[in-house]
């Protein structure tokens, strides 16, 4: 049972330090090159395509101003690199391992987040643009189901009984 809870425990803390930093639950796992590179990566699109000043000027619904100061040549490159290293941090913490296509709702949400930073000049909530943190937020859940429902497909498909 202990065995049990400290597998997830671990699984767990490599996804929560991958949302905190990109490349830190690789330097956690003792994958330095990876880590580092993971990490620089981070900086570099970060710093090219604005985002912290765009989750700045977001948090203080200044949106507008955040649409004009995001680089969205760099800055849709964040979220395949955001989502592929949570997703390599929980595979070298051991998750996936027993569950088929366990990288799917990981990849669409990659997927739809970019098309969300992609198309967030234009999106509008409630007649308020919303820029390109939130759209960002707003296309995870669809991403992340779209994901689980093709996981579930496949899984589905290669699972069925052969009845020839």
């Amino acid at each position: 049972m202990e065995s049990n809870i400290n597998q997830k425990s671990k699984k767990l803390e490599a996804i929560l330090w991958s949302i905190a930093l990109p490349g830190f639950a690789q330097l956690l796992n003792k994958k330095y090159v990876k880590g580092l590179l993971l990490v620089g990566l981070e900086f570099i699109i970060n710093v090219m395509g604005n985002f912290n000043t765009i989750i700045l000027l977001s948090f203080n619904f200044k949106v507008e101003e955040a649409i004009t100061q995001t680089n969205y040549g760099w800055l849709m490159f964040y979220p395949c690199l955001y989502f592929f290293a949570m997703w390599d941090a929980y595979k070298d913490a051991g998750g996936g391992r027993d569950k088929p296509f366990a990288y799917l709702p990981f990849v669409f949400s990659a997927y739809f987040v970019t098309i969300g930073v992609f198309y967030s000049p234009a999106l509008k909530l409630f007649g308020h643009s919303i820029g390109p943190m939130y759209s960002g937020f707003l296309f995870l859940p669809i991403g992340i189901s779209i994901g689980a429902i093709i996981r579930w497909i496949l899984i589905k498909i290669y699972t069925k009984p052969n009845t020839s």
